[in-house]
């Protein structure tokens, strides 16, 4: 990594890799990509923050319908804009090794768009639009409307519908490949 190691203090690297799920080789794959999204500025460093659509520039996030979503969630200012840590956590999420019920937790912060600790109705039209686009079929939005008045079943028995949704994104997230989020001589 040439230089790289100067980066980090040995506390630093300590820390991210107790806190997060991914080795030393990893981390510095991490900042390296942070790093590259401003490849001309010299002054650019871990202390600094990448906007959104700094971030939006990276192949992975360019055509993600949720890269708005994924940024809020892992932002810790929560607009979206990261610090290298922010992006480390996220990367950490995203990779093979965390463990499947914290990728459970992200998806579920993901899709919740009104933030309001619950999988909704209006939540799940958001996510169906944002997947297939806004000029969805009106066989579709009939099924929208016949859902919204499901909601009365949803609050009979909200934890049923929770441990449905769970299995469901547990499901989703199994296909869900990490492998373009890394550089495969690295990770």
């Amino acid at each position: 990594m040439g230089g790289g190691s100067s980066v980090f203090t040995h506390q630093e690297m300590d820390d991210y890799q107790e806190l997060t799920y991914l080795t030393k080789k990893e981390i510095h794959h991490v900042y390296k990509r942070f790093r590259d999204i401003r490849p001309n500025d010299r002054n650019f460093s871990k202390h600094d923050k990448l906007n959104p659509e700094e971030i939006y520039s990276l192949p992975e996030f360019s055509v993600n319908p949720f890269k708005d979503r994924i940024l809020r969630v892992f932002s810790s200012s929560g607009d979206g804009s990261m610090t290298f840590e922010d992006f480390l956590d996220m990367m950490s999420v995203f990779s093979e090794s965390a463990p499947l019920s914290i990728k459970i937790d992200y998806a579920f912060r993901i899709y919740d768009f009104d933030e309001d600790a619950f999988i909704g109705i209006d939540d799940i039209i958001e996510v169906i639009k944002r997947l297939i686009g806004d000029n969805y079929s009106a066989t579709l939005k009939e099924f929208s409307e016949e859902r919204k008045k499901d909601k009365e079943s949803i609050k009979k028995d909200p934890q049923q519908k929770v441990d449905e949704e769970l299995k469901q994104v547990a499901e989703s997230l199994r296909c869900f490949s990490t492998h373009q989020l890394k550089d495969p001589e690295l990770f």
